[in-house]
């Protein structure tokens, strides 16, 4: 049976208060991690968040936990091949990996990354999803596949999020969403909803924050 990839609902409004109130509190950030042994404590549920280069991850952070500059600490020079931890209240890691999708990063650099990417999507059994962003001026894209890939031989449920949605038409954001459908399919791990955000309007971001206040 194939799977009909629907479009996330906003949030009622005891569900969008429950999500407001996990993020209403300081988000902090922790450290920026790179290798397992500097991972922090599992000791609360994370989620993690994937996206190729430019693909407005730090804003959509920045959005979800209503500040302006959190995010800005993993785009510093000499981590951008860490991932970068950060807590929102005492419940929750907001786990922020590196932009994939450079094409001009070393060899090296690119086959350490993987590994510790690896790694930690296998062994953190803490984390309870990662979404995966993807721009909505050009859907999923072969890299995008490669994330996905890696994903669903780790066994972690992972959910798509379109970010810059204003940045299309409406007809044009349609056909768009088409595309993701028919290319989610394709992984296992893929869980049924997209979520469709703007980070500048403001759209998507309760629906989001109560996605991850209900997770179990």
């Amino acid at each position: 049976m194939q799977i009909n990839f629907k479009l996330a609902e906003e949030p009622d409004a005891q569900t969008a208060e429950q999500g407001r109130l996990l993020f209403a509190g300081e988000t902090v950030f922790v450290k920026g991690v790179v290798a397992m042994s500097g991972l922090p404590d599992p000791d609360r549920m994370e989620v993690c968040f994937a996206g190729r280069s430019n693909v407005g991850k730090s804003s959509l952070i920045n959005a979800l936990t209503g500040t302006k500059a959190l995010a800005r600490a993993s785009n510093t020079p000499g981590r951008t091949q860490e991932i970068n931890f950060f807590t929102a209240g005492d419940e929750l890691y907001l786990v922020d990996l590196p932009g994939y999708g450079y094409a001009n990063a070393p060899l090296q650099v690119v086959e350490k990354w993987q590994r510790l990417l690896k790694q930690y999507l296998s062994g953190r059994q803490t984390l309870r999803r990662a979404f995966v962003l993807i721009d909505a001026r050009h859907g999923i894209k072969k890299v995008d596949h490669e994330i996905m890939s890696l994903l669903d031989s780790s066994a972690v449920t992972f959910q798509c999020v379109l970010t810059k949605a204003d940045k299309v038409k409406e007809v044009e954001r349609t056909a768009i969403i088409e595309q993701v459908r028919g290319e989610l399919v394709q992984h296992p791990a893929a869980y049924p909803e997209i979520v469709v955000t703007s980070s500048e309007k403001g759209w998507g971001i309760p629906t989001l924050r109560a996605l991850i206040a209900t997770l179990e």
